[in-house]
């Protein structure tokens, strides 16, 4: 019985012993990898990760980019399965809107693993490996409290539609509410995690309230979107991003952008990967696989370094 024949089987039975003792790298199996926009730095890194771990085995990893849009990662997830994919690395644009997407592949008996963003119904997956990204978002709350006691307006970027975006939002909100400074939300928007999108939102925010004294952004590439909005409109708000990213790491010195919750794509990517394989050898493996985010600023940025992800 070939390698194939027995990742159909053990997805069909969840008989682990049916593959004890059987390398994954016997036979070179196709794995299919979906993220919600590829061309993010955080998910070029993550997906290197797991190319790396996948290669490394033999085997042939397929990438496939969405670009955010939910409609175009089933499509995509669909075409997949058409290839005859033996196992899927899955991140979803949305949710509760990938769900179609993973009927098809527990349809296809093609076993399915999580990373960063959590699907809507995680029963889905054998297993998920992310980031604490309602700390990410908490830590910056933290940090914005203590920089700025007499508190403020504040302006908030987030993706209402990306669960990683929500939790680092709801992090960020609930430890400024925790820390007794007052602070009033005066604008809220969607900013589809895309820099360019947040730079034309921090626009309209900034002009409509060109004192506050903050702004949040859901990831990074929000961020560094609303640092080139806060520039050309010559305000100095405090300005937080999750990711980590070498591009805000650089700035942190120099800039308004005041800190980043860091998590690590490529600590994300390697250890998914290596999930995946553990159980394709028949291990057991943990259904959740949290990791480690943290705070980096001006204060830490030269522990992590600016020339990569940490």
């Amino acid at each position: 019985m070939n390698r194939k024949t027995l990742v159909k089987l053990a997805a069909v039975t969840a008989a682990m012993t049916a593959l004890a003792g059987m390398s994954a790298s016997a036979e070179g199996l196709k794995i299919g990898y979906t993220c919600m926009d590829g061309t993010n730095p955080f998910f070029v890194a993550l997906e290197g990760a797991i190319r790396e771990v996948v290669e490394a085995n033999g085997d042939e990893l397929i990438s496939v980019d969405p670009g955010n849009d939910s409609n175009t990662q089933i499509d995509q997830v669909e075409d997949l399965i058409s290839q005859n994919i033996d196992l899927m690395f899955v991140n979803p644009v949305d949710a509760d809107g990938i769900i179609p997407a993973l009927d098809a592949l527990k349809e296809a008996e093609i076993p399915m693993f999580g990373f960063d963003t959590e699907v809507g119904d995680m029963s889905y997956l054998v297993s998920y490996a992310g980031s604490d990204n309602y700390n990410a978002g908490y830590v910056c709350g933290e940090d914005l409290a203590k920089k700025v006691p007499e508190g403020g307006d504040i302006l908030v970027l987030d993706s209402p539609t990306m669960q990683s975006v929500t939790d680092r939002t709801n992090g960020f909100l609930d430890a400024i509410e925790e820390s007794g400074v007052t602070f009033n939300v005066v604008g809220q928007q969607d900013a589809q995690g895309n820099q360019q999108v947040s730079n034309e939102k921090a626009t309209d925010l900034l002009t409509a309230n060109p004192d506050v004294v903050a702004i949040f952004g859901g990831n990074d590439p929000t961020a560094l979107g609303a640092y080139a909005a806060a520039d050309a409109a010559g305000v100095t708000p405090l300005i937080y991003g999750v990711d980590g990213s070498p591009d805000v790491k650089a700035l942190l010195k120099d800039t308004i952008l005041e800190g980043t919750g860091a998590q690590s794509p490529i600590t994300i990517g390697k250890t998914i990967a290596e999930t995946a394989y553990a159980w394709l050898d028949g291990e057991e493996v943990e259904a959740y696989i949290p990791i480690e985010t943290f705070l980096v600023t001006a204060d830490n940025v030269d522990d992590y370094g600016t020339d990569g992800w940490q």
